[in-house]
Order: structure tokens, then sequence, then C-alpha cells
């Protein structure tokens, strides 16, 4: 069974030249023709040797597949290194993108963070100018009603503090120093 098939090919060049031989030992006209077919016969049996060399040539064989097998893997790797840096784009791309909402989102919780720190600034500054109102109103009561009861040398001190509102801690400062004095003066007639 071996012996058919490794002699199938070779079974039918030996054949061809078999026959081409035959041909010429039996059919040829004349020594022309006889050199002719001859050289017909070589080539065939020519180009039958090389086949079946080429079949045994098992290293051959092999070196060949094995080229083929290095082009293959040669353009598997560029094809794999241009789908990983494709890849490595599309990453890098999507990481730009999820960067940049971060940062939008960010800027506009700063800016709500802002809006908010703002108002509630404008809301303390007018509590405190009304708070500040109201001490203020406060004072002058307060200073109005001592200027009632005060003697008449303080009414003078207290009335210029109201009129001049800067030095009003000095004239308060002034005020309970004369009240101490005059307080004092009644207890050691």
């Amino acid at each position: 069974m071996t012996h058919r098939k490794a002699g199938d090919k070779g079974g039918k060049a030996h054949s061809a030249a078999k026959a081409t031989v035959g041909k010429a030992a039996g059919g040829a006209k004349g020594p022309d023709e006889l050199r002719r077919q001859i050289e017909r016969t070589r080539k065939q049996l020519g180009d039958t040797v090389e086949e079946l060399a080429g079949k045994a040539d098992v290293k051959g064989r092999a070196r060949a597949r094995a080229a083929d097998l290095r082009d293959k893997a040669g353009a598997m790797t560029v094809q794999l290194r241009s789908t990983a840096a494709q890849a490595g784009h599309t990453v890098q791309d999507r990481a730009t993108r999820a960067g940049h909402t971060l940062q939008d989102r960010a800027s506009h919780a700063g800016h709500a963070v802002q809006d908010r720190a703002s108002h509630a600034g404008h809301a303390v500054q007018g509590r405190a100018g009304q708070a500040g109102h109201t001490v203020q109103d406060r004072a002058t009561r307060a200073g109005q009603t001592v200027e009632k009861n005060v003697p008449y040398p303080l009414r003078t001190a207290v009335r210029f503090g109201l009129r001049h509102p800067a030095p009003v801690v000095a004239t308060v400062v002034l005020a309970v120093i004369v009240v101490e004095v005059m307080r004092k003066q009644r207890q050691y007639p």
C-alpha cells in the first residue's frame, strides 16, 4: 500500500518515460528524431527525479514549512501589536473623556458651593448689619436714658458722644470715671 502511494506519481512518470523510450526505439524515423525523443525522455526523467527528490527532502520541506510559519507568526505579531495599540488608544480616549467629565462635575459642584457660600455670606452680613443697628439703637436709647438721669456736667459729655460716635468709647470711659468720682464724693462728704 505504501509502495503504491509513493510510486503513483513516480510510476506515472516512469511509465511515460518508458513509453517514450519504447516509441523512440520502435518508432524513430532517423537519428535526429531519436535524439529529440531521447532529450524529451531525459527532461521527463529529470522532472520525475526532481519531484521525487523534493518529496524525499524532509529537511528542506521542514525548513520551508518553518519559514512559512515564521512569516505567519510575524504577520500575526504585527496584527496583535496593531490591535493592542488601538486598544491602548481607545482606553486612553475613554480615560481622557472620564477625566473631563469628572472635571466638569467638580467645577459645577465648586460653583454650586461657591454660590451657596456667597448667599450664606450675604445672609450673615445682613444679620450682622441688623444686629449692629439694633446694638446702635440700644446704645442710643441707653445714652439718652443716661443723659436724662445724669447730672448736668455729664450730660454735656454724653451729648458730645452722641453727636460724635467715633470717640464714643472714650466718652463712655470718661462718663464711667465721672460717675465713679461723683459716687465717691457722695459717700465721703
